[in-house]
């Protein structure tokens, strides 16, 4: 089957993504005070009483800001 090496990578890499999606959403409203979130681009819907909120301009800002920043260091 797969070698042992893709299965312990492609598990560091989902562990990663569930921890970075947790705290994002852990940081979403102190984010919101200073305006992310609500840029031109970032859509939010409403559908059956609840809000969804899909960020795309807040993302590719925040990408940017930490790839500069990981640049930096």
């Amino acid at each position: 089957m797969w070698p042992a090496v893709y299965n312990d990578s492609m598990l560091k890499w989902l562990l990663t993504l569930i921890a970075a999606i947790v705290v994002l959403n852990l940081c979403t409203p102190w984010l919101r005070k200073f305006g992310l979130g609500r840029l031109p681009g970032d859509i939010t819907l409403r559908f059956k009483g609840r809000d969804y909120y899909l960020p795309f301009t807040t993302t590719v800002l925040l990408s940017l800001a930490l790839t500069l920043l990981v640049r930096l260091i």
